[in-house]
Parts: C-alpha cells; sequence; structure tokens
C-alpha cells in the first residue's frame, strides 16, 4: 500500500518543482547558504502540495482513467490503494504543505493557496475547457517562479523569466495534448473530454506560435536583463534552449512519445544532456565568468 500510495503521489514529476530554484540561480543567490536551505524547502514543500494535488485528480478522475489504457493501472483507479487511504493521505500532505509555507513565509503561503485553489478548480471544471485547461497547466510553473522569488531577497531577478517560464510551460503543455491525441487517436474524445477542442493541425500552429516567441523571450533575456554580464556571454546559452525545443518537438512528432514532458525528461539522455549543458553555461556566465 505505501508503494501505491508514493506512485500516486507523482514522484517523478516532482522534477517540475525546480522551478521554485529560479529565483535563487538567476539571482546570483547559490552561494548564499540560508537562501540555498529556504529554496530547497520551499521546492520540498511544493513536492508535498503538488502530490496532494495529483491524489485528489486521481480520486476525480477514477472513472475515467479506469477506461484509460494507460491510467486504468493507476493504484486508486486499478484498488491497489484504497480510496479512504488516499483521502487520509491528501489531508495530510496538505497540513504540512500548507503549514510549512506559512513558516517559510507568508507570501509563500498565498501562492501556494492559489495554486491549490487554481488546481482544484481544474480537477473540476477548468480541465474540461480548451485552452484554458493549458493556461491553467501553465500557471502552475509561473506560481513556481514566484514562489522561489517571494521566500528570499531578490536583488536582480528579471521579469523576462516569467516570460519565458509562461512561454515554455505553453509549449510543453500543447505538446502534451498532441501526444494525447496521437496516443489515444479515435477514442480521445472518451479518455479526456477536453481533447474533442483540439485536432492535431491546431495544436500544431500553436507549437510553432510559442516555441518561437520562447526562443525569442529567451533571447530578449540574455542581452536586455540588467542583472546579467555585460558581455552579453548568457547569449551563448541560447543554442542549448533551441536544440531542446526542437528536441521535444522531434519526440512527440516522430518518436510518438507519450504525453508526460517529465518522463521524456527522465528518460531522454540528449534531452538530459542538453539541460545540464544549458545549467552548466549559466552557472559559468552568472558565477564564475560574471
Amino acid at each position: 500500500m505505501l508503494k501505491a500510495l508514493l506512485k500516486t503521489m507523482r514522484p517523478r514529476q516532482w522534477t517540475k518543482n525546480a522551478f521554485v530554484l529560479a529565483a535563487i540561480v538567476f539571482d546570483g543567490q547559490i552561494i548564499n547558504a540560508p537562501a540555498v536551505l529556504r529554496s530547497l524547502l520551499g521546492v520540498a514543500l511544493f513536492c508535498l502540495l503538488s502530490s496532494a494535488i495529483y491524489i485528489i485528480n486521481d480520486l476525480a478522475d477514477i472513472e475515467a482513467d479506469r477506461a484509460h489504457p494507460k491510467k486504468r493501472n493507476r493504484p486508486i483507479a486499478s484498488g491497489r490503494l484504497p480510496v479512504r487511504v488516499a483521502i487520509l493521505a491528501t489531508i495530510v500532505l496538505l497540513l504540512i504543505s500548507l503549514v510549512g509555507a506559512a513558516l517559510l513565509s507568508l507570501n509563500f503561503l498565498w501562492i501556494a493557496l492559489i495554486y491549490l485553489i487554481t488546481n482544484l478548480a481544474y480537477s473540476k471544471w477548468l480541465k474540461h475547457i480548451p485552452l484554458i485547461d493549458v493556461l491553467i497547466l501553465a500557471s502552475g510553473f509561473v506560481l513556481r517562479v514566484g514562489a522561489g522569488v517571494s521566500i528570499i531577497e531578490v536583488q536582480r531577478f528579471s521579469p523576462w523569466l516569467y516570460v519565458v517560464t509562461t512561454l515554455l510551460a505553453l509549449y510543453l503543455g500543447f505538446g502534451k495534448r498532441r501526444a494525447e491525441l496521437t496516443l489515444l487517436e479515435g477514442e480521445a474524445n472518451a479518455h479526456r473530454r477536453v481533447l474533442s477542442g483540439y485536432t492535431i493541425p491546431l495544436l500544431d500552429q500553436f507549437i510553432t506560435i510559442v516555441s518561437g516567441t520562447t526562443i525569442v523571450s529567451y533571447s530578449l533575456y540574455t542581452f536586455s536583463a540588467p542583472n546579467l554580464p555585460s558581455n552579453h556571454s548568457m547569449m551563448l546559452t541560447i543554442p542549448f534552449v533551441i536544440y531542446g525545443i526542437f528536441r521535444y518537438l522531434y519526440l512527440i512528432q516522430v518518436e510518438k512519445a507519450g504525453g508526460e514532458p517529465e518522463e521524456m525528461l527522465l528518460s531522454d539522455r540528449p534531452l538530459q544532456a542538453t539541460i545540464v549543458l544549458w545549467g552548466l553555461t549559466v552557472v559559468l556566465f552568472l558565477y564564475v565568468l560574471k
């Protein structure tokens, strides 16, 4: 049962909560031990909060998941995790994450509550509305970045990073919907109602728009943000961003990969290498060669 609970908590999706660390990295504070500790605590609390929401989603979607070719194997849908245990775990996770958020920062608590409320609304209503569903998913990434800003004293964090995060999250969201349409084919509407509002050509247009604007926005950030090196060395990180965006598109269109970006991140070696190299060059230019 504990193994089933852990699986329902989606530890693989905790990689999304790394966005909480954006503030401390791009504000040049990764050598500030107290700020690093607060940021890591923020990541941990968001992991618990997001896990509670994943359990709530599975409870709400139990019947739909049982009709899905892959999701029917989830612990709650398959019966391996009793509903009563899932509800109790959700209450415990919510209490720990929200009380911890309050102790860490009042603003962090407000952001956590907004994240919780929007996701509950998503689970109940918003996930069935085309476009709104992806926008809500994207807002979760922006809230994570804002959470990271709220728990440390930022001095040089650029608003451009909110723009880049929003566009990148939309790109991943539309890519996920495209992968789901491809996987489920003619039965897509029966498994996820919102998919009836999308078509492959429409999603390809959305992906083209947001991928292009993501690259442009990140490029503008690298040479216009006031806190970056004056020699514009951060522009050398742009190729990694371009390749990462192209690689994800290749995976969902050519390799027909699944609709979970975090699964690709944990399994695709070229994508992993790109992210690592990008991270190393960012640290190099922000902290060593500044």
